[in-house]
């Protein structure tokens, strides 16, 4: 019982250095520290990408899509054993398809002090809408 506790809490610290990372748009830091060189990453049903110089390759496509990040947001957060959970909410504007909010959950595994497996869940993308002080 106590070496899950243990565990549990060096995830959670990992977990949350490596949100903090993201949050402050440090996200190829963040992959660099935080995940092994044969990590296997998904979003949604997709096809995996395996490995961590395939999916370097994939986030540096995804950022070099972005314009400008208004906001990177995290909702919420958990973990269980060896597993991070996070829900997150994107505003950017991307190249070509304007701005847009875009809701996800992660769900990280962790062996060793890196991220061994990733999923993302994503929303459909929707159009950011100012706040009027009408509501």
């Amino acid at each position: 019982m106590t070496n899950t506790i243990a565990v549990a809490s060096d995830v959670a610290l990992l977990d949350r250095k490596l949100n903090h990372l993201i949050q402050r748009g440090e996200i190829l830091k963040a992959f660099e520290l935080y995940y092994a060189d044969n990590v296997t990453m998904q979003v949604n049903d997709e096809k995996a990408t395996v490995g961590k110089a395939a999916n370097r390759v994939r986030e540096l496509e995804f950022l070099a899509s972005i314009e400008t990040v208004h906001q990177t947001k995290l909702l919420s957060e958990a973990i269980q054993d060896d597993v991070g959970f996070s829900e997150w909410e994107l505003d950017a504007t991307y190249r070509g398809s304007g701005r847009t909010v875009r809701h996800q959950v992660r769900v990280r595994r962790w062996a060793e002090g890196k991220v061994i497996s990733e999923q993302l869940y994503c929303g459909a993308e929707k159009p950011f809408r100012q706040s009027c002080c009408c509501h």
